[in-house]
């Protein structure tokens, strides 16, 4: 195989990753637009919420797996690490549908992470491990 086939292959791979990360950024850039326009502020429809730290809102199901076994555990590790500095909500997707269609969550674990002023600042689909919480939630204090 000739040289030029090889780099014009890596160059082309190495366009389309570029592209499906730009897609993901931008994806989770309009969701966070689409929440933000949709729920002002942000937190005035959860439980539990305390202004004045950053929140961690956490969408789950009783039949999530993932979400027992690794990001309610990353949870209690920031919430550990951080204690009153932080605010962890946790909502139920399947008892709170209405909710979980407003902040847009299509899948679970899915987190958001609000500034001390109840805006949205970051969105994790899927696990989201404590190490990765803390550095998002670190940002905003």
């Amino acid at each position: 195989m000739p040289e030029s086939d090889i780099l014009t292959r890596l160059v082309m791979a190495l366009l389309l990753l570029g592209g499906g990360v730009g897609l993901y950024c931008l994806a989770n850039r309009l969701l966070i637009w689409r929440v933000r326009s949709q729920i002002r502020p942000a937190h005035h429809d959860l439980p539990n919420y305390t202004p004045g730290a950053p929140t961690v809102l956490y969408f789950t199901t009783p039949q999530c797996a993932p979400c027992k076994t690794v990001q309610r555990p990353a949870l209690q590790r920031v919430k550990e690490r951080l204690g009153d500095r932080v605010t962890v909500i946790e909502v139920n997707a399947q008892e709170r549908p209405d909710l979980a269609s407003r902040w847009g969550v299509l899948s679970v674990p899915t987190t958001f992470i609000l500034d001390a002023n109840g805006q949205l600042r970051h969105i994790n689909h899927g696990v989201a491990r404590a190490e990765k919480l803390l550095e998002q939630v670190g940002e905003l204090t």
